[in-house]
């Protein structure tokens, strides 16, 4: 299983990125995906996840109504559209997938928001 992030970097507030998480090395299409992001100091948090159709999405508070998750099961890509950013998003982002009992994890990218 590997899961690679990308698109991350630095962006003003207010401003919008999208990032991407290609997935390999397993039925990408048949599994739940989830977005975690982690703050310098913070613990780990959940942001949003989908289902693996992409009928049915979740989002934490923080993010709900900014943030939109989807997926490409063609592309094995998930994605998450951020859009009116703020300083707080400032994280490294994780894709992630929980399958046969073991987390799988990104290796992270980097967003922040930043004047």
């Amino acid at each position: 299983v590997q899961l690679v992030e990308s698109g991350g970097g630095l962006v003003q507030p207010g401003g919008s990125l999208r990032l991407s998480c290609a997935a390999s090395g397993f039925t990408f299409s048949t599994y739940v995906m989830r977005w975690y992001r982690q703050a310098p100091g913070k613990e780990r948090e959940w942001v949003a996840l989908i289902t693996s159709r992409g009928d049915s999405t979740n989002y934490a508070d923080s993010v709900k109504g900014r943030f939109t998750i989807s997926r490409d099961n063609t592309k094995n890509t998930v994605y998450l559209q951020m859009n009116s950013l703020k300083p707080e998003d400032t994280a490294v982002y994780y894709c992630h997938c929980f399958r046969m009992g073991r987390d799988y994890w990104g290796q992270g990218t980097q967003v922040t928001v930043s004047s």
